[in-house]
């Protein structure tokens, strides 16, 4: 029901283009000579990790508090200035909600699988910034969102929005959370104002505590110096090829902003893997097509590193969360999944390596078209998904990116157990630098849906797009870590 203005965008990437200025000059502040610099300055020794991530005493009252106000806040001003009969909450709705079944509601796509996931961000975001660890944070996600379903609205309370903001918010909230909290512990090349100011953009919830309860939740969550790597670009990007069943107009060619990060990048021997998303990725792309083209979020919820006695791999494994969304104009998945899989780096040679990613689990998803038929034009069910992510870096001036992802919605746990979608995109970017920082873009995009239906027939949608950008790289050798 809310959408953001395309000036709203443009400020959120220029932005993240001021977190990717800020944050790794920082980190590199104690490299060597350009060819013998790592992602990050030298590690200190392995230490005992604190027990504690934050140097403050838990609040458990604070984030129910911030919540409550929170929900109330959005709730006064959807009744008065989007839908009064959705947000005129009355004692009888709540009695009504909080003894009807679970549905499947009908919001469109970008109320359900965004802004229901950035509430739930909001949420993890007020519990994290008060002390507490992931888990509980999860928790206060999880009740905040069943709050808000019962007590929030009048309509019915909604499955896919309890999973899409109690469990997507928080694996898109963490990341945000350590964003905000790593601009604060390693941006000195800011002034304080404009630290603070970016932290309270970035994760408002976050800002919101900071500023609120004064010093009392002014410590900087420690990020123990993981190896990091950030990347912005600028640029534009054109229609190459397109098939589509429906007639919905397409903007052909569109000015594109793109921020991306890898934090925790397996390879530096003095970093743990004890914490959820102690290593995480996180890209978000804006179009002034369409907004969100993109957000992909995706992080190590518990497992181990590994690597060889000879030093010629490094990585992790274990247990991920993620969370994307996929918005190629012409159609739309989201996904909200637990996937088992590995990130690793292997030196290919003195100065050349390769980092995958590889990822295959299940989660919850939505995929559909645009303005097509029916109260709501995209199907639920249980999604199936796979990702294999490939950077082959050469020496310190070029890489070669190539992420292959593919979700399958099924028709089970959906109201249309009648058909199914399946979503395959591949993202091939080669990237050549020409100063420290600065480098150019090559990227070309290709996104298809399959969609099989007794009654509608089967549908072909495809979409292939190419652009040329400017790259600003925040750190050095484009993410290799040195063993």
């Amino acid at each position: 029901m809310l959408c953001l203005p395309s000036a709203i965008v443009s400020r959120l990437i220029a932005l993240y283009a001021l977190i990717s200025l800020a944050i790794p000059q920082a980190g590199l502040a104690q490299e060597a000579a350009p060819e013998e610099s790592a992602v990050v300055a030298p590690a200190p020794p392995a230490q005992t990790p604190p027990p504690a991530e934050l140097s403050v005493r838990k609040n458990y009252f604070v984030p129910i508090f911030d919540i409550v106000v929170f929900d109330l806040i959005v709730n006064r001003y959807g009744e008065r200035f989007i839908d009064h009969g959705t947000y005129d909450v009355s004692a009888s709705s709540i009695r009504r909600n909080f003894h009807s079944p679970w549905v499947l509601d009908s919001d469109p796509f970008d109320t359900n699988q965004f802004l229901h996931p950035y509430q739930g961000a909001m949420y993890h975001g007020f519990a994290r910034s008060a002390g507490l660890n992931y888990w509980e944070s999860l928790g206060y996600a999880f009740a905040g969102s069943m709050l808000w379903e019962i007590a929030g609205e009048t309509t019915l309370p909604s499955r896919n929005d309890q999973i899409a903001t109690g469990l997507g918010g928080t694996f898109l909230g963490e990341p945000l959370f350590r964003i905000a909290n790593l601009v604060l512990e390693k941006g000195e090349r800011l002034p304080w104002f404009w630290r603070e100011l970016i932290a309270l953009i970035v994760s408002p919830a976050t800002g919101f505590n900071r500023v609120a309860y004064g010093g009392r939740f002014k410590a900087v969550f420690p990020s123990r110096n993981p190896s990091f790597f950030t990347r912005v670009q600028f640029g534009a990007m054109a229609t190459a090829s397109v098939q589509k069943s429906f007639t919905q107009p397409l903007t052909r060619n569109e000015a594109v902003g793109d921020f991306s990060i890898d934090y925790g990048l397996p390879g530096n021997s003095n970093y743990l893997y004890r914490r959820p998303f102690d290593y995480f990725n996180f890209q978000f792309t804006a179009s002034s097509a369409n907004r969100f083209e993109n957000i992909f979020s995706r992080g190590l919820l518990a497992g181990r590193e590994y690597g060889s006695g000879a030093g010629l791999y490094r990585g992790v494994w274990g247990l991920y969360a993620t969370y994307d969304y996929v918005a190629p104009q012409i159609f739309r998945v989201s996904n909200t999944a637990l996937a088992l899989g590995t990130t690793f780096q292997r030196r290919i040679a003195a100065s050349s390596a390769l980092q995958t990613t590889l990822l295959t689990g299940v989660g919850y998803g939505a995929a559909g078209t645009i303005h097509g038929s029916g109260t709501r034009d995209f199907h639920y069910g249980v999604a199936p998904q796979l990702l294999v992510a490939n950077r082959f870096i050469v020496n310190d001036r070029a890489a070669f990116d190539l992420t292959l992802r593919d979700y399958y919605v099924s028709g089970i746990a959906s109201t249309e157990q009648r058909g199914s979608e399946n979503i395959a995109r591949a993202d091939a970017l080669f990237t050549l630098k020409f100063h420290t920082h600065q480098a150019m873009s090559v990227r070309y995009i290709w996104s298809r849906r399959a969609a099989a239906y007794p009654d509608l027939g089967d549908v072909i949608q495809s979409r292939g797009s190419v652009g040329l950008f400017y790259t600003y790289l925040g750190g050095s050798r484009f993410g290799a870590v040195d063993f």
